[in-house]
Protein backbone atom coordinates (compact mmCIF):
# COMPACT_ATOMS: atom_id res chain seq x y z
CA UNK A 1 0.00 0.00 0.00
CA UNK A 2 2.72 2.14 0.90
CA UNK A 3 4.08 1.11 -2.80
CA UNK A 4 0.73 2.64 -3.95
CA UNK A 5 0.28 5.43 -2.09
CA UNK A 6 3.81 6.53 -3.37
CA UNK A 7 2.88 6.05 -6.61
CA UNK A 8 -0.02 8.18 -6.36
CA UNK A 9 2.39 11.08 -4.93
CA UNK A 10 4.60 10.16 -7.81
CA UNK A 11 1.62 10.75 -10.53
CA UNK A 12 0.18 13.81 -8.43
CA UNK A 13 3.65 15.19 -8.37
CA UNK A 14 4.00 14.49 -12.88
CA UNK A 15 0.93 16.45 -12.98
CA UNK A 16 1.88 18.98 -10.78
CA UNK A 17 5.31 19.69 -13.39
CA UNK A 18 3.13 19.41 -16.33
CA UNK A 19 0.79 21.66 -15.53
CA UNK A 20 3.96 24.05 -14.55
CA UNK A 21 5.65 23.18 -17.71
CA UNK A 22 2.24 23.93 -19.84
CA UNK A 23 1.74 26.99 -17.94
CA UNK A 24 5.22 28.05 -18.60
CA UNK A 25 4.83 27.59 -22.46
CA UNK A 26 1.44 29.33 -22.21
CA UNK A 27 3.61 32.99 -21.11
CA UNK A 28 5.77 32.13 -23.62
CA UNK A 29 3.72 31.73 -26.13
CA UNK A 30 1.71 35.21 -24.52
CA UNK A 31 5.22 36.79 -24.41
CA UNK A 32 5.97 35.93 -28.60
CA UNK A 33 2.31 36.90 -29.28
CA UNK A 34 2.44 39.79 -27.76
CA UNK A 35 6.29 40.75 -29.46
CA UNK A 36 5.06 39.32 -32.58
CA UNK A 37 1.82 41.73 -32.34
CA UNK A 38 3.86 44.71 -31.44
CA UNK A 39 6.07 44.11 -34.69
CA UNK A 40 3.22 43.77 -36.78
CA UNK A 41 1.81 46.73 -35.09
CA UNK A 42 4.82 48.76 -35.81
CA UNK A 43 5.13 47.22 -39.69
CA UNK A 44 0.93 48.35 -40.04
CA UNK A 45 1.78 51.54 -38.69
CA UNK A 46 4.65 52.11 -41.00
CA UNK A 47 2.55 50.91 -43.95
CA UNK A 48 0.14 53.52 -42.93
CA UNK A 49 2.15 56.63 -42.84
CA UNK A 50 3.35 55.50 -46.23
CA UNK A 51 -0.51 54.79 -47.72
CA UNK A 52 -0.83 58.18 -46.18
CA UNK A 53 1.82 60.00 -47.87
CA UNK A 54 0.99 58.88 -51.45
CA UNK A 55 -2.56 59.47 -50.82
CA UNK A 56 -1.58 62.88 -50.01
CA UNK A 57 0.82 63.13 -53.01
CA UNK A 58 -1.76 61.76 -55.18
CA UNK A 59 -4.57 64.50 -53.76
CA UNK A 60 -2.00 67.52 -53.92
CA UNK A 61 -0.90 66.54 -58.07
CA UNK A 62 -4.87 66.06 -58.50
CA UNK A 63 -5.47 69.85 -57.22
CA UNK A 64 -2.35 71.01 -59.15
CA UNK A 65 -3.76 69.20 -62.57
CA UNK A 66 -7.03 70.53 -61.98
CA UNK A 67 -5.67 74.09 -61.77
CA UNK A 68 -3.79 73.73 -64.35
CA UNK A 69 -6.61 72.93 -66.34
CA UNK A 70 -8.68 75.46 -65.31
CA UNK A 71 -5.30 78.28 -66.20
CA UNK A 72 -4.89 76.35 -69.41
CA UNK A 73 -9.20 76.83 -69.99
CA UNK A 74 -8.96 80.29 -69.21
CA UNK A 75 -5.96 80.97 -71.76
CA UNK A 76 -7.97 79.46 -74.41
CA UNK A 77 -11.41 80.81 -73.32
CA UNK A 78 -9.78 84.77 -73.38
CA UNK A 79 -7.96 83.52 -77.08
CA UNK A 80 -10.97 82.85 -78.71
CA UNK A 81 -13.11 85.48 -77.29
CA UNK A 82 -10.02 87.83 -78.34
CA UNK A 83 -10.08 86.37 -82.00
CA UNK A 84 -13.64 86.54 -82.34
CA UNK A 85 -13.60 90.17 -80.78
CA UNK A 86 -11.01 91.21 -83.38
CA UNK A 87 -13.41 89.72 -86.37
CA UNK A 88 -16.16 92.10 -84.48
CA UNK A 89 -14.49 95.12 -84.58
CA UNK A 90 -14.32 95.60 -88.26
CA UNK A 91 -18.47 95.15 -88.35
CA UNK A 92 -18.48 98.25 -85.22
CA UNK A 93 -15.81 100.09 -87.55
CA UNK A 94 -18.25 99.75 -90.81
CA UNK A 95 -21.42 100.47 -88.92
CA UNK A 96 -19.70 103.74 -87.38
CA UNK A 97 -18.77 104.46 -91.12
CA UNK A 98 -22.27 103.82 -92.61
CA UNK A 99 -23.07 106.61 -89.59
CA UNK A 100 -20.77 109.50 -90.50
CA UNK A 101 -21.56 108.70 -94.31
CA UNK A 102 -25.68 109.27 -93.58
CA UNK A 103 -24.49 113.12 -92.18
CA UNK A 104 -27.03 115.10 -90.19
CA UNK A 105 -29.85 113.91 -92.08
CA UNK A 106 -32.35 111.45 -90.03
CA UNK A 107 -33.87 108.63 -91.67
CA UNK A 108 -35.40 105.36 -90.27
CA UNK A 109 -32.34 103.54 -91.71
CA UNK A 110 -29.76 105.99 -90.06
CA UNK A 111 -31.59 105.62 -86.72
CA UNK A 112 -31.65 101.46 -86.95
CA UNK A 113 -28.11 101.88 -87.96
CA UNK A 114 -26.92 103.84 -84.91
CA UNK A 115 -29.14 100.81 -82.44
CA UNK A 116 -27.94 98.34 -84.02
CA UNK A 117 -24.21 99.77 -83.09
CA UNK A 118 -25.80 100.57 -79.87
CA UNK A 119 -26.55 96.93 -79.17
CA UNK A 120 -23.28 95.53 -80.74
CA UNK A 121 -21.20 98.29 -78.36
CA UNK A 122 -23.03 97.32 -75.11
CA UNK A 123 -22.85 93.32 -75.97
CA UNK A 124 -18.80 94.10 -76.48
CA UNK A 125 -19.22 95.45 -73.04
CA UNK A 126 -20.76 92.87 -71.18
CA UNK A 127 -17.67 90.83 -72.23
CA UNK A 128 -14.84 93.26 -71.23
CA UNK A 129 -14.32 94.97 -74.41
CA UNK A 130 -14.04 98.67 -74.33
CA UNK A 131 -13.11 101.47 -76.45
CA UNK A 132 -9.80 102.78 -75.47
CA UNK A 133 -8.98 105.99 -73.96
CA UNK A 134 -8.32 108.82 -76.52
CA UNK A 135 -8.95 111.86 -74.20
CA UNK A 136 -6.11 112.31 -71.92
CA UNK A 137 -2.99 112.19 -74.53
CA UNK A 138 -1.14 109.88 -76.58
CA UNK A 139 -0.16 106.99 -74.67
CA UNK A 140 1.78 104.22 -76.80
CA UNK A 141 0.78 101.50 -75.16
CA UNK A 142 -2.69 102.27 -76.14
CA UNK A 143 -2.26 104.63 -79.37
CA UNK A 144 -0.63 103.88 -82.80
CA UNK A 145 0.55 107.37 -83.73
CA UNK A 146 0.31 107.07 -87.95
CA UNK A 147 0.61 110.57 -88.51
CA UNK A 148 1.07 114.67 -87.14
CA UNK A 149 -1.88 116.67 -86.75
CA UNK A 150 -0.94 120.71 -87.14
CA UNK A 151 -3.74 121.79 -84.97
CA UNK A 152 -3.02 120.12 -82.16
CA UNK A 153 -1.05 120.52 -78.89
CA UNK A 154 2.19 118.39 -78.38
CA UNK A 155 1.07 114.72 -77.19
CA UNK A 156 -2.30 115.31 -77.69
CA UNK A 157 -4.73 113.07 -79.95
CA UNK A 158 -5.72 115.94 -82.53
CA UNK A 159 -7.58 113.16 -85.38
CA UNK A 160 -8.44 109.38 -84.21
CA UNK A 161 -8.65 107.48 -87.33
CA UNK A 162 -9.81 104.47 -86.25
CA UNK A 163 -10.68 103.42 -82.21
CA UNK A 164 -8.83 101.22 -80.04
CA UNK A 165 -10.21 98.69 -77.82
CA UNK A 166 -9.02 96.94 -75.17
CA UNK A 167 -10.04 93.06 -73.48
CA UNK A 168 -9.97 92.97 -70.09
CA UNK A 169 -7.74 96.15 -69.46
CA UNK A 170 -5.43 94.40 -72.58
CA UNK A 171 -5.24 95.79 -75.68
CA UNK A 172 -7.10 94.42 -78.32
CA UNK A 173 -6.38 96.81 -81.19
CA UNK A 174 -3.99 100.41 -80.85
CA UNK A 175 -6.22 103.49 -81.55
CA UNK A 176 -4.83 104.71 -85.00
CA UNK A 177 -4.40 108.66 -84.32
CA UNK A 178 -2.91 111.29 -85.22
CA UNK A 179 -0.71 113.29 -82.43
CA UNK A 180 0.59 116.95 -82.21
CA UNK A 181 3.89 118.07 -82.31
Amino acid sequence: MANEHNEQAQDIQNEQQTEQTQAEGVEQANELSVEDLQAQITKLEESLKLEKARTANAVYEAQKSVERIQRESEKHKDTVLEKFAKELLDSVDNLERAIQAAGDEETPVLEGVKLTLKSLLTTLEKFGIVEADTQNGFNADLHQAVGIDPNAQANQIGTVLQKGYTLNGRLLRPAMVMVGQ
